[in-house]
Order: structure tokens, then sequence, then C-alpha cells
């Protein structure tokens, strides 16, 4: 069965699947994220670009114009969408660095939580952090600190487990729904994903084993030197994931130590479009010191609201488009083109895409503590706001802010004066929308019985991002259209050139990759849990 006759398949489900499977052509899935990638980058750089990677795999693709991720855009988020099918609602996770009420703070191998004043102690919950500050580190004579690209046991976070045993929580326990990697190695298929920190150990999803070939190059070194400075620096560790698809293609493993087979779904993400969005200025302190285009102090992001990429996103934009040119090639000469379903999208967009809309008031607790209350309700508020701010760890809320806000209070019935405060200050605090009691309950789970939901989410004006930092020019984790809207294309030499404007989601991608492989996608519990389907149009080519 061919390629156009997916959406049969698709439209029967199961009783197809099997059928769908002896016949397809499609034996393998690559999966790239290009982070920060909007539909409008994606037009723009086709049209402008005809012979590029990106335009050959629409002339034979599908492209989605009007695909959003699901929920909030930040990258754990919005991986897991493309990996699980689902939102926060099934896989718990809203950000990498959020709060848990069941957890204990990062490094807390005790369990012992934070003491109150007569050193008792008051319970889990705390901050958690699933980013660069996990790795293991080694510092060198200079004090200059290298991540050895896994994780650190202690540097976790911890929790009581079933017997009450204190255990590090690694990321992959954290996420609460299976992924398409358990699936597809369940179903005998070799498995392999590479991305930006070790902390991306959560793509092996609750059992811990999903991914057989899993490749973290630490892009960022906490004390030490950090590659996104640089669009250059940032292309070059990108490159190192590329290699390791090259090598995979060959059914290698990432390093080419030892043959695996070729990955029936595999890929990686890509950084350097997301900080050439990001970078105000690119390189300023020249420790990026294979930067040789002359991009050093240069402006990243867009020229304007039309999305003309700077000359720093711009080589972000041609390097990523390289690489994916390395891949076709790898493929062809594999002879595994034909075989191969190539999708290209992304965790997550940036916003703003105008630069005249940058708006970098402060963090979004100290604009709130600026504030003047109107009675005595505002001031509790207020003075609520503020503990979570000068909070560390344990059980004492936390604020997590980018181009949104998502407040988790230590007291949860103070929700509805905290919003109404944020409501009534709406202007002072750049604020479009607050989501909080039923405006969350409509959306997401119950945080009033959930561990993970924040109480109150911050939806700022468009254009505003919650920081006092001149060191970036925008920022992700919103709802706003140029945080969600991400550009999509599926692709293979038995598909013509097809653009789709029919509102899709990145959290479909999931089940189309199992159909394609003769899965049936229901084998994803957040699938099933909230009724995510296959994208469509497949099945339209003659």
């Amino acid at each position: 069965m061919k390629l156009k006759n997916l959406a049969a398949s698709m439209l029967l489900g199961t009783a197809l699947c099997s059928m769908t499977t002896q016949a397809a052509e499609i034996k393998h899935v690559l999966l790239i994220s290009v982070d920060g990638l909007h539909a409008l980058d994606v037009a723009n750089y086709t049209a402008a670009h005809p012979g590029s990677a990106l335009a050959q795999l629409a002339r034979h693709g599908i492209t989605y114009s009007n695909a959003r991720t699901p929920a909030n855009s930040d990258s754990f988020p919005g991986l897991l969408a493309l990996l699980t099918g689902g939102s926060p609602i099934s896989h718990g996770l809203f950000y990498d660095v959020s709060y848990d009420r069941t957890y204990f703070a990062n490094g807390d191998t005790s369990c012992s939580g934070k003491l109150n004043g007569a050193g008792a102690n008051v319970g889990a919950g705390s901050t958690i952090a699933f980013d660069e500050s996990i790795d293991l580190y080694v510092t060198d004579s200079t004090g200059v600190a290298t991540s050895q690209n896994v994780i650190d046991p202690k540097a976790l976070p911890y929790h009581l487990d079933a017997q009450g045993k204190c255990v590090p929580v690694y990321p992959h326990d954290a996420i609460k729904t299976n992924t398409i990697f358990e699936v597809v190695k369940a179903h005998g298929g070799v498995t392999a994903w590479a991305d930006k920190h070790p902390a991306y150990d959560l793509v092996n999803g609750p059992s811990g084993k999903g991914v057989d070939d899993l490749y973290t190059p630490e892009i960022t070194n906490v004390g030490g030197f950090d590659n996104t400075v640089s669009v250059v620096c940032t292309a070059a560790n990108d490159h190192l994931k590329v290699d390791g698809i090259l090598n995979q293609i060959k059914g290698l493993n990432h390093d080419g130590s030892k043959t695996i087979g070729v990955p029936a779904v595999f890929g990686m993400n890509f950084q350097a479009v997301s900080v050439g969005q990001k970078l105000a200025h690119d390189n300023t302190d020249g420790s990026c010191t294979i930067d040789t285009a002359g991009l050093a102090g240069q402006p990243g992001g867009y020229l304007d609201g039309a999305g003309t990429p700077t000359a720093v996103l711009k080589a972000g934009l041609d390097a990523t488009d390289a690489s994916l040119q390395e891949m076709i090639d790898g493929l062809k000469k594999a002879d595994l083109y034909d075989s191969t379903l190539f999708v290209v999208t992304a965790k997550h967009g940036q916003s703003p895409i105008n630069p005249v809309k940058v708006n970098k008031p402060g963090h979004f607790t100290d604009l709130v503590a600026a504030l003047t209350p109107a009675n005595a309700t505002e001031a509790a508020a207020q003075a609520t706001l503020a503990a979570i701010a000068n909070c560390s760890a344990g059980p004492c809320g936390f604020a997590q802010d980018d181009d949104i806000a998502l407040l988790w209070l230590p007291d949860q019935s103070q929700t509805a004066a905290v919003a109404s405060l944020i409501n009534n200050h709406a202007k002072e605090l750049f604020v479009d929308e607050v989501l909080a009691g039923k405006e969350i309950t409509l959306k997401f789970n119950d945080p009033r019985h959930d561990n993970r939901t924040p109480d109150i989410l911050v939806q700022p004006q468009y254009g505003t991002v919650y920081t006092g930092s001149g060191k970036k020019n925008a920022e992700h984790g919103g709802f706003s259209f140029g945080d969600t809207n991400v550009g999509l294309i599926v692709s293979n030499p038995a598909l013509s050139a097809e653009t789709i404007k029919t509102p899709v989601t990145t959290a479909q991608v999931a089940p189309t990759i199992l159909t394609v492989l003769g899965i049936n996608p229901s084998a994803l519990n957040a699938v099933r849990k909230e009724g995510t389907v296959a994208l469509p149009g497949l099945g339209t080519q003659p």
C-alpha cells in the first residue's frame, strides 16, 4: 500500500493497521524539530531559496501552514506533543523548570524538605529543574566547568517512592504518559533521538528505556561555555547531532562505534534558529571563537513584522537548511529516502516577530511588587507573590516567567484573590489574559487535585517578555500566535506538493508517525485520553 492510501487506514483504524504494515513503503520516520521555526519562516525561506532543502521537502510533501503547538509552548510540552500526542493534561509537564507539590527540591537527597522556624519539616512540594543544572560537571584548574553529557543523580529532584524511600526523580520518571519511542520499540523497531541537554532523558518515557540511542551534547554549560551566545557556535553544537543522525542512517549508533540498525523512528532538535531569533546581539563577548562570519555584535531576530530575518537569524536558517540537505543526501546514498517519512516542525515558535513590539518591563513578580494595592485583600495577594519571589525551594510556591507567567501558590485558597489583583492591574502588568479557577480547569487538570498544574497562568500583551535582560529580544513559552504557530512539513518522494490551511496541532504528529509505521496510534495513552487524530491530507495525492 502506497502513502497515498494512508487516509483509508487512518479512517478505518485498527482493522487496517496490519494491512498497512504489510504493504506500506514507509519503514522509517525522521522527525526534526527546528526550535523557533514559524510557519512564516517556512513560507519566506522556501520562497527566497527555491533550491533549499526545505523547498525540496515541501515540493514532495504537505505543508501545514496553520499548525499550532497545544497548550503552552515551552520546549518540554512542545516536544512531548510530538512524541506523545498529548498536552500537559496527559504528560503533566508545563516547563523544564516548574513546580511539583509532591517532590522535594533538586539535591534534597534525604527528602528533608524545607524546615520551618521551629526546625520541623513542612512537607513536600518544591521548584523542580530539569535543565542544564542537573548535568554531571567536571571543573578544570581554571574553574571552568564542562558537562559530561550525563545526568548527576545528586542534582535531581527527589521524592518518596511507594516504599517510603527517598529516591531521585529522573526526567523520564516525571512524564505521566508513554511516548512513540516506547511504542515503536515494543513493536520491534530501533529508536534514536538527539537533543540539547541530558535532561532530554525525558523522551525515554516512563519505562526509562524507550530510546535505544539517546545523544545529548550539552549546549549550555553551567559555569562553563554557553554555545547560545552565538548562532555560529549553536550551529556547531547542532551539527554534533547531525553527525549522529548521519551515522544512524548508516545503521550505526550516533558515534559510529557499533551497529544498531537504521531506526524506525529517529530525529533531533536544532537550536540555531531559536538562538538567532532570541539574541539581541550575537557573540558580544567574543567567546565563540569559531565565528568567522563577522556576526559578532550584530542584532538577531527579525527586521520587520513580515518576518525578514536579520543576518544573524539568516545564518541560523542557512546552517539548519544545509544540515537538512546532508540528511536528505545521506538517506539517498543509503537508498532509504523513498522509504522514509521526513517530518520537519518545531517544539515552539518565538515571539514577537515584529521587533517594534518588543517590551521587556522586568520579571512579573517585580512588577507586582511595584503596585499600589487598592485594599487589604490586594495587599495580601501582593504579599503572597512577594513571598513566592523570595522562595528558592520548598513548598512556598513558584513563579516561572518568560512571555508567560506561571504561578504556583503555596496557599491555593488565595488563587481568586491573586488572580483578581492581576486582573485589576492588568495595564501596569502588561497583561492580556489571566487564567485561573474555571479558566484553568476548562483547559488543564484542576490544580487543586493535580500536583503539576499551575494555579494561575498569565498571558501578557503580545511582544511582552517578562525580563529585564538586554541579551534577548524574544522568548517562548506562552500561548501567543508567535509562540504557537510553527512550521510543519510532512515529506516523502511519493507525495505531491500541497498546502493545508486547516488548523492542526503538532500533537497530531505522534499518531501520524505510528499510523505510517502500521502501528495502532491508540497505543499512545495520550492519544486515547485526549482524542488526538492523525494529520489530515495524507490520502489526497493522486
